[in-house]
């Protein structure tokens, strides 16, 4: 009885745990990328309140703004479509929501993980979540689109965030481009166990991004990542390396049964930018 997670982080090196082998995919620490990165309008506002934004995107997709809005779209929401680079046949249209002075669309991570999982799209199966996928849940949209799964469910702690990433599945559904594959959205907090126990053992694949950064939080996220899993299920869990957040998580995770592993240059791409950014840090210093 196992499962597998593969876990990645905006920084750029990949760990993997499990019980016995679980993997997660972690990008190696960036910091000051927007010295590296273009900052496109669309991607120069405020995401997330809570962590702090470094840099605006890795530039891994296309992103053009589509002037037609919803009924029931706020003042000053945006929609934007997205479509890979590297697998320029995927696209997805998301939502910039307009809350309090804020637009609030892609992170750096979920723009990694996104990428990761359409490069990986022949690895996935069965039932998918993402967790913690904030206003867009772009990598499990990418999933939805890519890959041969039965189901996605997209899932946020805020119901804010499920509203609009309600939006977004109706519009792509629209389109089309989720062929089969059923796809639904819900609250999922971590520390819920009513949330928890109503989709325990269900995912073959659960992803979250850029979500460790909270310590009230990161034991419940070990928890939800080994009970939410089937057997045999992988988690993938992707975030910067932010102060001792990672190594906090891996070793609650190994407290927790799992074997931890750690990857680097799991992206030539991505691991290029962690490069290039290492070398303006130390030409300033």
């Amino acid at each position: 009885y196992s499962r597998s997670f593969t876990f990645s982080i905006h920084g750029h090196s990949t760990v993997t745990l499990g019980n016995p082998s679980y993997v997660f995919p972690f990008l190696p620490s960036t910091p000051c990328l927007s010295q590296v990165l273009r900052q496109k309008q669309v991607d120069s506002l405020e995401v997330k309140q809570v962590s702090v934004r470094r840099f605006a995107t890795f530039d891994l997709f296309m992103r053009k703004r589509v002037m037609s809005p919803e009924p029931g779209d706020n003042a000053g929401d945006r929609w934007v479509e997205y479509r890979s680079i590297a697998f320029p046949e995927y696209s997805a249209l998301l939502r910039y929501m307009h809350i309090n002075a804020h637009i609030y669309g892609v992170w750096p991570s979920e723009e990694v993980m996104a990428h990761y999982c359409l490069k990986k799209r022949h690895m996935f199966k069965g039932a998918v979540c993402e967790l913690g996928g904030g206003m867009t849940c772009l990598a499990g949209l990418m999933v939805a689109i890519c890959a041969d799964v039965k189901e996605v469910l997209l899932s946020d702690g805020n119901e804010k965030a499920i509203q609009n990433v309600r939006g977004v599945i109706n519009r792509n559904r629209q389109a089309g481009v989720f062929g089969a594959t059923d796809v639904s959205s819900r609250v999922v907090r971590w520390d819920c166990e009513s949330d928890i126990l109503a989709l325990e053992g269900h995912f073959d694949i659960i992803m979250c991004a850029d979500c460790l950064f909270l310590d009230q939080y990161r034991a419940s996220l070990v928890d939800a990542l080994r009970r939410l899993l089937r057997p045999n299920g992988m988690a993938l869990v992707f975030a910067p390396l932010r102060g001792e957040t990672l190594g906090l998580f891996c070793q609650l995770a190994q407290q927790a049964g799992l074997c931890v592993h750690q990857h680097q240059q799991y992206d030539t791409q991505v691991w290029d930018v962690h490069l290039k950014v290492r070398i303006m840090s130390h030409v300033q210093e």
